[in-house]
């Protein structure tokens, strides 16, 4: 065999372009969306807020997994649900045949670790939780396939105070965040007796005029006609609008909840409307409900919504116990944020950016800027693209566009001497020599001065 050969014969192969196989990019899932370094620092102010929030009001974190047993949001959501019969990411673990589901939604499975681990067996607890959800839908503005969620869950509390503090404390959320255009709108779902004597009616008025309902409300008029109420069809709004309606269904002890609630938002001046045909989309809400709306997103206008769900904890395998909260989606936030022009300005990289020459300029520098990062100044320390030293004029450029304050320069004149440059990038411009030993001193009472 004649090698020579062959290694040619390949050569002129690799030569051709049809001989050569392009590596296909691979792109992200539709409607789940990465989040890039120009979008962090939103993310970073929202998370503080809430953090904020949730602390001033003694809500303790609690995390769950992002993949639960289906039975989970079967049981705890309803089987006739939109998220349950046409939204879940659920798929069978090859490994051992057990259903699994991405969590679409966090209160179910917040319950279902409660209940675990026992969270309440000593008392009520005012619990919060945020992560990523998933629900197979078209993606939209402010809705997507992966999206995150915040939510406040007070648990083992059956007076109307916890229905009006969780609502205050979205109130709150909102006038921080300075969001505009936020309604709110509540109505009562009653107890359990209430709304099958009101499902009765609803099931005899809309037999009456089948031949107006869609598809969906015709299905659901044999599973759960109370949310018809819920279709957002313009074609039947007529015809829902002349429904009857709950809050006519209601007893005495529901009715004094729902009073007492409404009581508490007066009284500390928190408007609201009452919506006679808000319902929410899970099966697991009695008596308050409520959510918040904008006209400011278009057709995606509720940010934030919940209510009081007594029946979960006990239908999930727990002891019975009250329970009532709310959750906002994130994205949806931060886009009425953006149109109401409360988004935070970007934050500077660091405080201080290092700049060298290479070589033993490089070895002072990387020394300095460990120290500084050591004092709890944010630092970064340039590093050539190609690996090769680059200007100062050019390293100054990627210093202005950090946002640092500060820049410390070592070049080989400043070693000789021991010393480094510090140089005011936001302020005077001045530039001043200090010895290497002093340059933690320097750049704290720099950006000290900086400060006041």
């Amino acid at each position: 065999m004649d090698l020579s050969k062959t290694i040619i014969k390949m050569t002129d192969q690799s030569k051709d372009p049809k001989a050569q196989t392009k590596v296909q990019k691979i792109n992200g899932v539709r409607g789940m969306n990465d989040l890039l370094p120009a979008d962090a620092a939103q993310w970073a102010h929202l998370e503080h807020v809430l953090r904020d929030l949730t602390r001033a009001y003694g809500y303790e974190f609690l995390r769950t997994p992002i993949v639960e047993a289906t039975a989970v949001f079967q049981r705890g959501i309803g089987e006739v649900t939109d998220i349950v019969e046409k939204e879940m990411y659920s798929f069978e673990d090859r490994l051992n045949g057990e259903q699994l589901t991405l969590r679409p939604e966090g209160t179910a499975a917040l319950v279902r670790s409660v209940i675990e681990n026992n969270l309440i067996y000593e008392g009520p607890r005012r619990l919060w939780y945020t992560g990523p959800m998933f629900r197979h839908e078209r993606p939209q503005r402010g809705r997507y396939r992966q999206f995150h969620q915040f939510g406040i869950e007070a648990l083992g509390f059956a007076g109307p105070d916890i229905d009006a503090e969780i609502i205050l404390m979205g109130q709150r959320l909102w006038d921080e965040l300075g969001l505009r255009g936020v309604r709110l709108e509540i109505n009562s779902l009653g107890q359990a007796p209430e709304r099958a004597e009101h499902r009765a009616a609803l099931v005899t008025y809309f037999e009456k005029n089948q031949s107006q309902l869609d598809e969906d409300s015709q299905r659901r008029l044999l599973t759960n006609p109370l949310r018809i109420l819920d279709s957002k069809n313009p074609e039947m709004q007529v015809l829902i609008e002349g429904a009857p309606k709950l809050l006519d269904f209601l007893g005495e002890e529901s009715l004094k909840h729902f009073n007492a609630v409404q009581a508490l938002l007066k009284a500390n001046n928190i408007p609201c409307k009452i919506n006679p045909r808000l319902v929410r989309g899970l099966d697991y809400y009695n008596l308050t409900v409520f959510e918040w709306v904008t006209d400011e997103l278009g057709a995606q206008g509720t940010i934030a919504g919940g209510g009081r769900y007594d029946p979960l904890i006990e239908r999930m395998g727990g002891k019975a116990a009250p329970a009532c909260g709310w959750a906002m989606g994130m994205e949806r936030v931060l886009e009425l944020m953006k149109v109401s022009g409360s988004l935070p300005e970007a934050q500077a990289q660091c405080d201080i950016f290092v700049l060298h020459q290479g070589g033993e300029t490089l070895t002072a520098a990387m020394i300095i800027a460990e120290r500084l990062r050591s004092a709890g100044i944010d630092t970064i320390l340039f590093c050539p693209p190609d690996g090769q030293s680059a200007s100062f004029k050019s390293q100054m450029k990627k210093a202005d566009s950090s946002g640092a304050a500060f820049a410390v320069i070592i070049g080989p004149d400043e070693l000789a001497k021991n010393e480094a440059q510090l140089k005011d990038l936001r302020g005077t411009g001045e530039q001043k020599s200090v010895s290497l030993d002093d340059v933690l001193g320097a750049a704290i009472d720099a950006l000290v001065g900086a400060s006041e």
